[in-house]
């Protein structure tokens, strides 16, 4: 497409769950509900419009081993365009990514600076190691660095006690989360255990990546403050394997994985009907694919929550989460297209029919 050709996607549109318009246009980049005047140019594509998907919780730049360069930065994020993400929130990556806001084919990206992790308490290469006088400094350094966001990883295990602990004394986390409030930035944290949750939350935490350690004495907790939660259920698949690994060395923690592991759709539904947030994020970038966010979706429908509000998740709800615009008056028009409504089966997530990047068809 020229820039000055027009975009005329017909079908249904979901501007909203419950808000189904019968086309949109696409001018200058922009969508509108308006029939241009005079268009010549005009390529149509029909079926099912959601908004670009969101991975809330994915890493481009990061692999296994830490950062990764350029190029393989770059295949990540047009894996995870190919299945619809045009919204990702990197939830911690060691690698400078600012060169893709450059670039008109890649998916927008939120940036929560990177991991802020306790010396030797989590993966190497990946964070920030230090102990708790330096967390009010380092917070505030990722928060200017930043889009709004820092990552802290709250539990992980201690190989003295043999399981997972808390990282972070509960006073250390209170100063930390305040500073990043007061320079506008939203605080979020790795959090496997359960023991790590409830200092975490009154201290003020915007959000819970993986919360498998949300039990029904916390479930309340979350409820009442408006703490989101990204389960990762992708990842959490792992559990297993990880914890056939560590059974040797550290029998107390593989246990622990696998009771996370085994109530992992109770936990995520106990929150959902608790009226706690639940975002869609595939934790992509580590040791997993990407381009995952349809599994994704279709594992918090396993988990029993309902279709509509799964897609919500990666879609209107969580763009709204994000401050992103979805297919409103005047945005960007960053869609997909589907054959079918996602709506009735979440399935079709998997297969988009054309990706709208920026007004102009990439895929």
């Amino acid at each position: 497409m020229s820039d000055g050709a027009v975009l005329h996607v017909k079908g249904r549109i979901l501007a909203g769950p419950e808000d189904v318009r019968d086309e949109l246009w696409v001018v200058g980049g922009r969508v509108t509900y308006d029939r241009p005047a005079g268009a010549r140019e005009v390529t149509t594509v029909q079926g099912w419009a959601l908004p670009g998907l969101v991975d809330a919780h994915c890493h481009v730049g990061l692999d296994a081993h830490g950062p990764v360069d350029a190029d393989t930065a770059e295949k990540q994020a047009l894996t995870d365009r190919e299945a619809g993400t045009l919204l990702i929130r990197d939830a911690g990556s060691p690698s400078d990514t600012r060169w893709i806001d450059d670039r008109e084919d890649l998916p927008k990206i939120i940036r929560a600076g990177r991991h802020i992790a306790r010396t030797r308490r989590y993966i190497r290469n990946y964070a920030w190691e230090i102990e708790p006088d330096d967390l009010v400094a380092y917070v505030a350094q990722e928060a200017r660095r930043g889009d709004g966001w820092v990552k802290l990883v709250g539990d992980w295990i201690d190989r003295d006690l043999g399981d997972l602990s808390p990282c972070w004394p509960r006073e250390a986390v209170e100063a930390a989360i305040a500073e990043a409030h007061r320079l506008g930035a939203r605080v979020t944290a790795h959090c496997f255990a359960e023991s790590s949750l409830r200092d975490l939350v009154e201290a003020g935490i915007d959000c819970v990546e993986h919360a498998t350690g949300l039990t029904g004495e916390l479930i309340p907790l979350f409820a009442e403050r408006g703490v989101a939660i990204v389960p990762t259920l992708v990842n959490i698949a792992t559990f297993p394997k990880l914890a056939d690994g560590g059974d040797k060395k550290f029998p107390r923690w593989s246990s622990h994985m696998r009771r996370l592991h085994e109530r992992r759709y109770d936990t995520v539904r106990d929150a959902y009907d608790a009226g706690i947030p639940v975002y869609v994020g595939t934790d992509a970038g580590g040791s997993l694919a990407h381009g995952l966010v349809a599994e994704e979706v279709a594992e918090l429908v396993t988990a029993g929550i309902p279709p509509v509000e799964a897609l919500a998740a990666t879609s209107w709800a969580a763009r709204r989460w994000l401050g992103r615009p979805g297919l409103d008056e005047g945005a960007p028009a960053d869609l997909v297209v589907y054959e079918a409504d996602p709506r009735a089966d979440v399935r079709v997530l998997a297969a988009p029919r054309r990706v709208v990047l920026r007004g102009r068809v990439v895929e």
